[in-house]
């Protein structure tokens, strides 16, 4: 068995990402980009006013000063004169900012009259100007490749000008799987069978985590059904299987699938819940990347938080890691631990003092969904970890902020 930390190091060397594509703004929230976007103009184009007001030369804004209006500059229409000793025009947000003005006077501080306006309050030079280039400059990097876009950006890559954007595809994740036993939700259940949940859990996680789910049909125990089950994975960016991935009897994920071509890199990683986790490739060094994850619904979760979410990050084109913890504090006590590092499903909570306190669940079953479902956090405990008492550190998941 390999450790956690070593496994995660080779599947993700192991991947890449995905080939760029061309997207409009409204498609491209929440993709990554695949090169750089620079301004392809200057923000503001020139100076402007942050107010509404009227554009003068500071010189002239003394308190009780009146002066003549020669025009007005809505937003959209500059002014095409200068603005000369005595004079103002009448501006609004965004107007912008006349030749030979230095000023703008508020309205809230003016007393307007047919053709002139009154200097109430005394203006500064430069006060409610947006200078050109304030914001960004022609040819500035503005958001770099490799960062998921949110909102923000899109907005900020609209304002500089960019219709369309260079993105990463999405890594398409084909799902099988495996076992005579299990049938989808709402189909009939076999004689011994359970329904099968982990190819829908998976889904949603691949969606939450940035790729394209492909759920395939069930591949029944034998190796030609999985060897036939993983053509559908064809052009797919990684086929992820559940079920079958052990050294059992029936067992036949990782034969079935060398019939298509798979060599396993690694096999059994040093982990509870998730043992009996497989990678690999099928079809050659070009071929599709191949996780295997156990069949126990727990067990296939936990594994995939740890290890398909960094790898969808990283085809996506982010740089991939080991899932966010942080510290926290146990609320009962736990024992001493075992070779294998430990991922204890629990429930966090932070008290009024800011402190969070995390208890484990009294039953651990990798088979326990509604524990899992009910969790907020996994609980970290390293190989040999000594017992810890009620009080002690400890480094947590929170499950609720992976967007899962």
């Amino acid at each position: 068995m390999i450790s956690i930390e070593e496994a995660r190091t080779r599947l993700l060397a192991a991947l890449h990402p995905t080939p760029a594509e061309t997207l409009g703004l409204a498609e491209a929230w929440n993709r990554v980009t695949a090169a750089p976007v620079a301004a392809r103009l200057t923000q503001p184009p020139a100076d402007v006013s942050a107010m509404d007001g009227y554009a003068l030369r500071a010189a002239d804004g003394t308190a009780g000063a009146v002066l003549r209006v020669i025009g007005a500059a809505p937003a959209g229409h500059p002014f095409k004169g200068a603005i000369g000793p005595g004079e103002a025009v009448r501006l609004f947000t965004g107007s912008f900012v006349p030749a030979g003005a230095d000023a703008v006077l508020l309205q809230e501080d003016a007393t307007a009259a047919e053709g002139t306006v009154t200097v109430n309050e005394a203006v500064l030079a430069g006060r409610h100007i947006r200078r050109a280039g304030q914001d960004f400059q022609a040819g500035a990097i503005l958001i770099p490749a490799g960062q998921r876009l949110s909102a923000r950006d899109i907005g900020l890559a609209a304002a500089a000008n960019h219709p369309w954007l260079a993105v990463h595809r999405r890594p398409e994740i084909a799902i099988l799987a495996t076992g005579d036993e299990i049938a989808l939700p709402g189909e009939p259940i076999p004689p011994g069978g359970i329904i099968s949940s982990n190819a829908h859990a998976l889904a949603a996680l691949v969606r939450a985590a940035g790729g394209n789910p492909r759920v395939l049909p069930i591949a029944r125990d034998s190796e030609e059904a999985i060897a036939d089950a993983a053509e559908g994975a064809r052009g797919a960016d990684m086929l992820v299987t559940t079920g079958g991935a052990s050294v059992g009897d029936h067992d036949l994920v990782v034969p079935g699938l060398a019939r298509r071509g798979l060599e396993v890199d690694f096999w059994k990683i040093a982990m509870r819940p998730g043992k009996p986790l497989m990678f690999g490739r099928m079809g050659g060094e070009d071929g599709i990347a191949v996780l295997g994850l156990p069949g126990n619904p727990v067990s296939a979760l936990v594994c995939a938080i740890l290890f398909l979410m960094p790898a969808i990050a990283r085809m996506a084109g982010l740089p991939a890691a080991a899932p966010p913890s942080e510290a926290a504090m146990l609320g009962e006590a736990l024992p001493a631990n075992d070779h294998r590092a430990d991922h204890l499903r629990g429930h966090l909570e932070t008290g009024a003092d800011g402190v969070a306190v995390v208890r484990a669940f009294p039953r651990q079953d990798s088979a326990l969904l509604h524990r899992l479902a009910a969790a907020n956090a996994l609980i970290l405990r390293a190989p040999h970890a000594p017992a810890a008492e009620a009080g002690a550190a400890v480094e947590v998941i929170r499950l609720d902020r992976l967007g899962i």
